[in-house]
């Protein structure tokens, strides 16, 4: 049977030329990078070429990259460190948008739940039918215990990219105020999981504090991520014992997977604007076939701010389930959102947050290309997809009341 992968967005494979660079790192560099003896230092010198290198492409210092198990712990380390920092002098107040990935999202829901009694409070900002957050609201929230902003760069289900910079340039003038009247900084933080090693992510140009990434998201392996920490953020570190990662991050070093993200990286860095105009192409094409070939079908979010390979659409008359399961007899692999919620029966918090109707919500999918899709798999998908919802419809009676 013919497999095509489309769920590029949940997690990539990892790419030929990083498994091969990674392999002596499993058995012939495999060093503590803490220990003086050679084969300590051989892991070391691979970790710290892989800091000043993500460094690079972030265009910060090597010293404020601190090397995760991926994006989860990363905004986690962001949201959960700058609380605990921060509690007693600061703030305890939070803003975040109504889309965020689940990872930012219960970090936030956790403080609030539990240091309730401490004043901690979370502020949900709305978005726009397009997935765009409302800056003014963002703006109009701001209260003088006030620690914190997360805004995610691109968003996991429906690809929409978030005007960051411009959150930023506002926010550093009401810091420059706060200054002014000996008032603790508010930080930003961006969740660039989606984006980084698909897309130009520089922290200067974006004007953030703290951003996460995740190496499975660009053809690295699985459990290794990076958090980037400006100097003078006050974050307490989430995980105590060895001081290692400069005493923010302790834990014996992943060298393996720290090495696969730096070869992902550097492989992104070289590929990325060619890789992009070729997956926009496929995406475009999948797109004006799913319109002309199916009836009643809605684009969620923004088609121009969007991540150029996501494709989200609801399909009216069908419940996405049974779809993705026709698909995958098929040997075609698609999401109906994040894949870290796949097994709820609630519709996606992103599609209501956007004003989906709930009925049409369950009828999500998501598309996600990446570096290995062709156009072979495109025109099957084409082929397939329209005869598998004319099947489902058929026997629909939410989709016989819309006709």
């Amino acid at each position: 049977m013919k497999r095509i992968y489309l769920d590029y967005a949940a997690t990539t494979p990892v790419d030929p030329q990083v498994k091969e660079f990674i392999q002596p790192y499993f058995d012939k560099i495999f060093g503590n990078t803490q220990s003086v003896h050679t084969f300590g230092q051989e892991s070391y010198k691979i970790v710290e070429q892989a800091r000043n290198f993500i460094s690079k492409m972030l265009n910060c210092s090597a010293e404020e990259i601190i090397f995760t198990s991926g994006g989860t712990e990363s905004n986690n380390t962001a949201i959960k460190g700058v609380y605990f920092a921060t509690r007693n002098f600061a703030g305890k107040h939070f803003i975040t948008s109504t889309i965020e990935h689940h990872a930012v999202l219960e970090p936030m829901k956790f403080i609030e739940e539990n240091f309730q009694s401490e004043g901690a409070k979370v502020t949900f900002v709305p978005v726009d039918s397009s997935g765009i957050v409302n800056i003014d609201k963002i703006f109009e929230n701001i209260r003088d215990d006030t620690v914190l902003i997360s805004i995610m760069h691109a968003n996991n289900e429906i690809g929409t990219i978030q005007p960051i910079k411009e959150i930023a340039e506002r926010l550093k003038k009401i810091n420059q105020q706060r200054q002014q009247q000996n008032k603790h900084k508010i930080y930003f933080h961006t969740d660039a999981v989606q984006t980084f090693g698909h897309m130009k992510v520089d922290v200067e140009e974006l004007g953030v504090d703290l951003l996460s990434i995740s190496g499975h998201k660009f053809y690295a392996p699985k459990g290794v991520g990076v958090l980037y920490i400006r100097k003078g953020t006050r974050i307490e570190p989430l995980l105590h014992g060895g001081g290692h990662e400069f005493n923010k991050r302790s834990s014996t070093l992943n060298v393996s997977g720290i090495a696969g993200l730096y070869k992902a990286a550097e492989i992104a860095s070289e590929v990325m604007q060619e890789e992009n105009k070729r997956i926009k192409l496929l995406r475009d094409k999948l797109f004006e076939g799913i319109i002309k070939k199916i009836p009643d079908v809605v684009v969620n979010g923004d088609m121009e701010k969007r991540l150029v390979n996501n494709l989200n659409i609801c399909i009216a008359g069908v419940e996405s389930e049974s779809v993705l399961i026709a698909l995958d007899n098929e040997g075609i692999a698609v999401s109906s959102g994040s894949a870290c919620s796949s097994g709820s029966l609630e519709p996606s918090h992103v599609l209501l947050a956007i004003g989906r109707d709930p009925v049409l919500a369950r009828g999500s999918l998501r598309f996600t290309l990446g570096r290995f899709t062709t156009e072979e798999d495109i025109d099957y998908v084409l082929e397939v997809l329209p005869k598998i919802v004319e099947k489902i419809r058929k026997i629909s009676p939410i989709y016989k009341k819309t006709q």
